[in-house]
């Protein structure tokens, strides 16, 4: 006997992704960033110009690990672009402190976009690709309840684009450590920091708009 109950119909508020309002995502940015890499740095110029860069790495990495456990306590979460920031200042801190090297101060910066590549691909292939994450507590992006594989699909491809970026980072960083002086080989990792990051971004928002136009989302802002 048949059922004279509708099949049930997906709504667009079921496929809806939402931000918050402008000035909460911004906000909500500019802490996040603010806490994951602008106290360390802070920390690391402040102690750097009294006791000099080993002293600066450790300042820098006890501030990002005192940042997290304060997280932990008043939350009991840890955002992954903090866990991310804590691992990569931990390394250069080590390298930094066991070598005193001038050759090794320098080789933390292809380490850590390496360490960064390894851990965005590692995070790819499975149900919680990074860029999902960093969407969520970075710029607060709120996604459908349900599972919907267009998105989920997006998200893996997108993890995989950024390890490919931080890989592609530390093959030219390699390069340039190997041919440039000190002086030189620090602000090509600059200007190769920040194009890529830029370009990574810029490439990511693109992308996200194509993929929720194809797979029928809308992105919305929320209205409180």
């Amino acid at each position: 006997m048949l059922s004279d109950t509708p099949p049930p119909t997906r709504t667009a508020a079921s496929t809806d992704l939402e931000l918050p309002r402008p000035g909460r995502l911004v906000l909500s940015a500019v802490m996040s960033l603010a806490e994951s890499f602008g106290l360390p740095v802070a920390a690391y110029l402040g102690a750097a110009a009294v006791t000099g860069r080993a002293g600066g790495m450790i300042a820098a990495t006890a501030v990002i690990w005192l940042t997290a456990g304060i997280r932990k306590v008043a939350t009991r979460t840890v955002p992954a672009l903090l866990v991310i920031s804590a691992l990569v200042f931990t390394l250069q801190a080590i390298l930094v402190i066991a070598t005193g090297s001038e050759l090794f101060f320098l080789l933390q910066f292809p380490l850590a976009n390496l360490a960064l590549s390894v851990l965005f691909a590692r995070t790819a292939p499975t149900q919680r690709p990074l860029v999902a994450q960093l969407a969520a507590e970075v710029v607060a992006l709120r996604q459908p309840t349900a599972r919907q594989p267009g998105l989920d699909r997006f998200f893996r491809q997108a993890t995989w684009l950024w390890a490919g970026i931080f890989a592609a980072s530390t093959v030219g960083m390699g390069i340039l450590l190997a041919t440039e002086s000190a002086g030189a080989f620090l602000l090509f990792t600059t200007a190769v920091t920040i194009g890529g990051v830029a370009a990574g971004t810029v490439a990511s928002a693109l992308w996200f708009r194509r993929s929720m136009r194809r797979f029928g989302f809308r992105v919305r802002f929320a209205q409180s």
